[in-house]
């Protein structure tokens, strides 16, 4: 069919979903454990229950005859290329995972991957934040990406260390006052 016939509306479905946090490049997708399964988990639930059931739905919509008003078909449709498009990207994102323990971390002192940091900004408001994988981020939950203005800025501190943090207001300076890992306590 010449693409001059197809409805702007169908090529734009595969867009509207908003892009995930691109790795910087020549960096390695670290992930913990729990994120790793978290993952795992989504795919499998996507590739052996969601999947399947809209297919189904899918095939019964298409049985019904006229597809073009039909709206179990059409959404359907949309749902399936919605689903293909989070098994493709999950796919990809697992391939590429390099899955750090923090639990094993040797330098328990010093702030890497894994490690939960206290800390105290300039307005004098204490902080907690773990640093974890780009995919496991959620900032509102404490849970910040290794790649975040905030986590550079902490990697390779200790215990008492100040850090400079560059923001668009300028230099903020951070005081570490706490370095935890799992199964520390």
């Amino acid at each position: 069919m010449n693409k001059a016939f197809v409805k702007e509306s169908d090529r734009d479905d595969d867009d509207d979903l908003p892009e995930a946090q691109a790795l910087p490049a020549g960096t390695r997708n670290y992930m913990t454990p729990a994120g790793y399964e978290r993952l795992r988990d989504e795919l499998t639930q996507l590739m052996n229950v969601e999947r399947p059931s809209v297919v189904q739905v899918v095939s019964w919509a298409a049985s019904n005859g006229d597809r073009s008003e039909n709206g179990d078909y059409l959404y359907g449709k949309k749902r399936l290329r919605e689903i293909d498009r989070r098994m493709r990207f999950l796919t990809k994102r697992l391939d590429i995972a390099e899955v750090v323990d923090p639990a094993t971390q040797p330098n328990r002192d010093q702030v890497f991957f894994g490690a939960t940091v206290t800390y105290l900004d300039t307005a004098g408001e204490t902080h907690t934040v773990t640093i974890v994988g780009v995919d496991e981020a959620e900032p509102l939950a404490g849970k910040i990406s290794w790649i975040s203005p905030v986590a550079r800025a902490l990697i390779k501190s200790r215990e008492g260390d100040t850090v400079a943090l560059r923001t668009p207001g300028g230099v903020e300076e951070l005081d570490i006052l706490e370095v935890q890992y799992p199964g520390q306590g």
